[in-house]
C-alpha cells in the first residue's frame, strides 16, 4: 500500500514539557523525524549544515523568503529561522512522518499555507500541549530560578496568548501527568498513521 507522510506541527508554551514528551514520543516512534530548518546563526560546535540547520546567510536567506520557498519562518534574536516547502513535501511524498516543533505563530502561518496547498492541508496534523493551568506553567517556570520576576511575568502572558489559540489546533494533550500525557501523545501519533488521507492510490476497486 503506497501511503504519503505525515506534517506533525507540535506547540506549547515554555514550561510546559514539551521537548520531554516529544523526546519520549520519538523514542517510542523511531520514524518520527524533525525537520531540517534554516537559519543565519552561526553554527555552533559539533553542528553540522544540512543535519542540524541549514546555516544561510542572510542574503540568502532574503532570497528563499523573497521567492517563497519557506512554509513557515521567524526571527528570533536577530536570527532568522524558516522551514523550506521542499524540505517538508519531498520527505511526505517518501511517506516519512516529519515534526515541526514550533509556536503557534508558525503553526498560524502552516495553516495558512495549508489554504491554498491541498498536499500540506492533507498532511499537516496540528498538536498542541498545554498545561493544566496557567498556575502549573507558573511554579515550573519559577522552580528554575532562571529569571527575574519581570522576565518570567512576559512569559506567562506569552504563554497565555498561545493558549489562546488553541482552536488552530487538531489535538490537544494537556500535560499534567507526565506519563499519562505521554501515552496520549504517542496513541495521537499512532493514529495520524491510519489516516485514509495518507492512502496514495485506489483500494478495493
Amino acid at each position: 500500500m503506497k501511503k504519503s507522510g505525515n506534517l506533525i506541527v507540535i506547540s506549547g508554551p515554555s514550561g510546559v514539557g514539551k521537548s520531554t514528551l516529544v523526546k519520549r514520543a520519538m523514542a517510542e516512534l523511531p520514524d518520527l523525524q524533525f525537520s531540517v530548518s534554516c537559519t543565519t546563526r552561526t553554527p555552533r560546535e559539533g553542528e553540522e549544515h544540512g543535519k542540524a540547520y541549514y546555516f544561510l546567510s542572510r542574503e540568502e536567506f532574503a532570497e528563499k523568503l523573497a521567492a517563497g520557498e519557506f512554509l513557515e519562518h521567524a526571527e528570533v534574536f536577530r536570527n532568522c529561522y524558516g522551514t523550506l516547502k521542499s524540505e517538508v513535501l519531498n520527505r511526505i511524498r517518501r511517506g516519512e512522518e516529519v515534526l515541526l516543533d514550533i509556536d503557534v505563530q508558525g503553526a498560524k502561518q502552516i495553516r495558512q499555507a495549508a489554504e491554498n496547498d491541498p498536499e500540506i492541508r492533507n498532511a499537516a496534523q496540528f498538536i498542541l500541549i498545554a498545561p493544566p493551568s496557567l498556575d502549573v506553567i507558573r511554579q515550573r517556570l519559577a522552580g528554575r530560578n532562571s529569571e527575574t520576576p519581570e522576565q518570567l511575568e512576559l512569559r506567562l502572558a506569552a504563554a497565555a496568548g498561545e493558549l489562546r489559540n488553541y482552536r488552530i489546533y487538531d489535538y490537544m494533550v494537556v500535560n499534567g501527568d507526565l506519563d499519562t500525557a505521554a501515552v496520549e501523545l504517542i496513541a495521537v501519533l499512532k493514529a495520524m498513521r491510519l489516516r485514509t488521507a495518507n492512502i496514495q492510490e485506489e483500494l478495493f476497486v
